[in-house]
């Protein structure tokens, strides 16, 4: 490789990671978020026409952004290699739709808003927050199945029970896990749906409060928990790979420790070793000794 190249790729580098730069491209992409919510007004359509160049102008930082920061890489499939990467290579060569013509204007907008997203790939914190949501997903499934079991009972009963109340809450199965869906999220449930069922039956704030107390109070609880934990894992991850917090020192220990562990292997593996040579070698001498021819 070159060397002219290595100085500009380092050059580029350096640009990438300057924590200027890095300012200069997440306010470009809070002004290109505000340009598509100012294009919803109809007051705008007076600086239509500016606002058009301002997104022209926005469309071509951002290209020129990620040419740079592919420009940094060593080679262009060590770009590539990062998913977010990708995404904003997407995202910005989807820009590049014109927005002339009539039937491709509704799509390029569309691709526009995504690059409110790109936040998510400037900031690592953002990262850090949308993996631990991304990995609580499967572990999730399980307190959804559950909570499904327990909406379903419910609703079967609520149906056998309140179908003279209201039909229109409680006439099937579905409808009744539709009410206590209403019920789950306390959207005006007292009124809607509490009160009329106990007009009829006393005793129903019992069915009520019990469904509550397993959703609000158990199954919500389950779900943070477990975001919560994702979430401390991703943190320590997040701080040992950038060599910060109680993790790295952790890390670094161990390094430490098993570094003196492979010294101390190899100084005994040595002693060993020169242990069982040193009685060969006294036989020998003793040997040569004797064979030595005496004089009187």
């Amino acid at each position: 490789m070159s060397e002219p190249f290595n100085t500009w790729q380092a050059r580029f580098e350096k640009l990438r990671s300057n924590k200027l730069f890095e300012g200069l491209v997440i306010s470009i992409i809070v002004i290109s978020a505000l340009v598509i919510g100012a294009k919803t007004y109809e007051e705008t359509s007076r600086v239509e026409q500016w606002l058009l160049y301002l997104d022209v102008a926005v469309t071509v930082f951002f290209l020129v952004e990620i040419l740079i920061r592919m420009a940094a890489e060593r080679t262009l499939v060590s770009f590539f290699k990062k998913g977010w990467n990708v995404f904003d290579f997407l995202i910005v060569t989807a820009s590049l739709i014109p927005m002339d013509d009539s039937e491709m204007v509704l799509l390029a907008r569309l691709l526009r808003i995504f690059r409110v997203l790109r936040l998510v790939s400037m900031i690592p914190e953002l990262q850090m927050l949308l993996s631990a949501l991304v990995k609580s997903v499967p572990r999730m499934g399980y307190v959804v199945l559950l909570m499904f079991i327990i909406f379903y009972i419910y609703a079967a009963i609520g149906s056998f029970l309140f179908h003279n109340v209201d039909e229109g809450l409680w006439g099937n199965i579905s409808l009744a896990m539709l009410t206590l869906f209403q019920v789950a999220t306390f959207e005006s449930w007292a009124t809607a749906v509490l009160y009329p069922a106990m007009d009829v039956y006393p005793y129903a704030w019992i069915y009520f409060l019990t469904f509550i107390f397993l959703n609000a109070f158990i199954f919500l609880n389950m779900m943070i928990g477990i975001v919560l934990d994702v979430m401390q894992k991703e943190s320590a991850q997040m701080a040992l790979d950038n060599g910060e917090g109680e993790e790295a020192e952790l890390q670094s220990l161990r390094n430490d420790v098993r570094g003196l562990k492979e010294q101390l292997d190899r100084m005994e593996s040595a002693l060993s070793q020169a242990y069982s040579t040193a009685p060969t070698h006294q036989n020998d001498a003793g040997g040569k000794h004797s064979d030595k021819p005496t004089t009187d």
